[in-house]
């Protein structure tokens, strides 16, 4: 009764979005489940949403009634599976408001494309005594790719600072800026704390020295609208399987001109034009970054996972979300010895938090036996948690699909879990 006062309180002076939570948690199968004897909750989004059931049907039904090669067969299924795997290239053109379909490059993922860049790009374009600045904040996979350039070209990696509530300290961002910045490289949304990056600013401040910036988008296309001609970044990647689609299937958006720029990061089928023993000459874009058999079926169905976030509408998701965070947050917040790490003004849906004297991990175990899926560990962000001085945190993240029943559920473990352990 507690958890129902509360939701009373809050809605006495905030409007709860109204979305149809019932077709909404239908159209998902995995939800509708039974772990460990107790309904699953499923609180790791920010590691991967849960896939609705027209998406798992148009899987399906590639591999039933579509599959085939593209680009080279010139028989039905391969001229249909053709236009599917380019449809879904120009609805995430739309999605992201970029201004050509060739500026879409298919990856496996946001790690991928982020290597595409730093080999592709930072091999050509950056030298010795370079500078490239990433954020205390990032996701390995985009500290690592930068560092192997670093040890490669000889170039100076630069880290901006945070404060204690999980933002970046934007004046010290500035004193970095000089002549020999050459690349920014930030994410938009932290995978850690939720944290929302001022990117829009960190951009314009860039370029303002010619620096090139890349935004690490995995954790903002679920929840923020993505428009990469107004933020004028020359690169963008993300991942579908953050954004209720497959897994295995990315994007990277680059400005046309910085694109035809670039080398081929891969060589083999599709991404040439000529090929002899002599000379290879390279196809356009944007094949010439996709080279060998693409992940067909997961980018046909890609489309279907845009068109339901769309569907639901951009605004309503992030009303609702916020929603969540602002129950969550108060909620969670009412545990005693429970503190929450990342408590940026901007943030979306994530709450990472620790327990005096229980472990994250024993957090996460516990829960699991009460059928609640939490996230623990340092997720894949070692550098953030040196900066907060502790090994890792349990991190709940939430989904549209997600409500403040379930988080109800999250508070009542929690507090098993501390009378056992704590």
């Amino acid at each position: 009764m507690q958890y129902q006062a509360r939701e009373n309180m809050i809605s006495e002076t905030y409007t709860i979005p109204q979305l149809d939570m019932g077709q909404i948690r239908s159209d998902f199968p995995i939800l509708d489940q039974i772990v460990n004897g107790k309904p699953l909750v499923y609180f790791d989004n920010a590691a991967t949403t849960q896939k609705p059931r027209q998406v798992i049907e148009a899987l399906a039904g590639y591999y039933e009634r579509t599959n085939a090669n593209i680009h080279r067969g010139i028989h039905h299924l391969a001229e249909k599976a053709t236009a599917e795997f380019e449809a879904s290239r120009r609805r995430i053109q739309n999605f992201i408001n970029a201004r050509l379909p060739e500026e879409v490059i298919f990856t496996y993922g946001t790690t991928d494309g982020i290597n595409l860049v730093a080999q592709s790009y930072g091999r050509t374009f950056l030298q010795e005594g370079d500078e490239i600045i990433i954020s205390t904040m990032e996701h390995h996979s985009n500290i690592v790719p930068w560092q192997m350039l670093c040890e490669e070209k000889g170039c100076v990696l630069r880290i901006i600072p945070i404060n204690d509530a999980g933002e970046l300290l934007m004046d010290e961002y500035e004193k970095m800026l000089s002549e020999k910045t050459k690349f920014v490289s930030v994410v938009h949304v932290s995978n850690a704390l939720g944290t929302i990056n001022p990117v829009a600013e960190i951009i314009k401040k860039a370029h303002e020295v010619g620096a090139k910036v890349l935004i690490d988008g995995a954790q903002a296309t679920s929840h923020i609208d993505i428009d990469v001609q107004a933020l004028d970044c020359d690169f963008y990647a993300f991942s579908l399987h953050k954004l209720y689609g497959p897994t295995g299937m990315g994007v990277l958006y680059g400005k046309e001109a910085i694109l035809n720029a670039m080398p081929p990061y891969r060589g083999g089928g599709e991404m040439i034009k000529e090929v002899t023993f002599e000379k290879t000459t390279y196809n356009e874009l944007p094949y010439k970054f996709e080279a060998g058999t693409p992940n067909i079926a997961d980018v046909v169905a890609a489309k279907t996972a845009i068109n339901y976030v769309e569907n639901l509408g951009k605004e309503a998701i992030a009303d609702y979300e916020h929603h969540l965070l602002r129950y969550a947050t108060e909620a969670l917040s009412s545990i005693e010895g429970l503190k929450i790490v990342g408590t940026a003004k901007e943030k979306v849906s994530v709450i990472s938090f620790l327990m005096d004297g229980i472990h994250h991990q024993d957090i996460g175990v516990l829960l699991d036996q009460q059928g609640i899926a939490i996230r623990t560990g340092h997720h894949c962000t070692q550098p953030l948690m040196h900066r907060f001085g502790i090994p890792g945190t349990s991190r709940a993240s939430f989904a549209v699909y997600n409500t403040t029943e379930e988080i109800d559920h999250l508070v009542a473990g929690l507090l098993k879990v501390k009378k056992m352990l704590g």
